[in-house]
């Protein structure tokens, strides 16, 4: 009986805090980037949970510092949690982004058709000291719609330039997608 239940925790205890480490470090990246959008509330109810996770795997690995595979563990459930967790914030999509286009082209053909997807934006023209004119095209657009957004740019026009940028906040209110989602719906099915 004292047989198995030590090799029960020379598997367990590890396995325990690797996951535990795993949870924690993708919690931790989800409350960072909610701080950064401005979601103090929900970093808040994170980092609660966050730090619980936090005091039962680090309190293993301190009782326990002979013990080097929950030191290995502990490691290497950081650096997995941590890219999780980007990949968590990228499909939660929380927020807007600033998308630029920048063509030397007539950008009127991919505005029509951008525009009848559903998104606004606004257009100048620029110069530069090393290029001929260009035309900027600025896009808000929220998360969600972005990889849709860039898909369409990078198969319908692959000589467009493009940047984005997380926006922070916006203006209360503000409509930065101009169709109603129910109408692209509707588009979709050709009606």
């Amino acid at each position: 009986m004292y047989i198995g239940s030590e090799l029960l925790g020379v598997f367990f205890v590890p396995l325990l805090i690797f996951v535990a480490r795993i949870i924690e470090a993708s919690l931790e990246t989800v409350r960072t980037i909610y701080i950064s959008k401005g979601h103090g509330d929900l970093a808040a109810y994170v980092g609660i949970v966050k730090t619980g996770i936090w005091l039962l795997s680090t309190g293993l690995v301190l009782t326990n510092l002979g013990d080097y595979w929950n030191i290995v563990m502990y490691l290497a459930g950081y650096g997995i949690g941590t890219v999780l967790g980007m990949h968590i914030e990228n499909m939660i999509s929380i927020g807007n982004v600033i998308v630029r286009l920048i063509t030397p082209l007539n950008p009127q053909p991919l505005m029509t058709k951008l525009s009848t997807l559903g998104y606004g934006m606004t257009r100048m023209e620029g110069t530069g000291s090393f290029s001929n004119p260009v035309n900027i095209i600025f896009m808000i657009v929220p998360r969600t719609e972005l990889s849709r957004l860039l898909g369409i740019i990078s198969h319908d026009y692959p000589d467009v330039l493009y940047t984005t940028e997380d926006v922070r906040t916006t203006k209360e209110g503000a409509r930065i997608f101009y169709k109603d989602p129910k109408s692209r719906i509707l588009n979709f099915f050709g009606m």
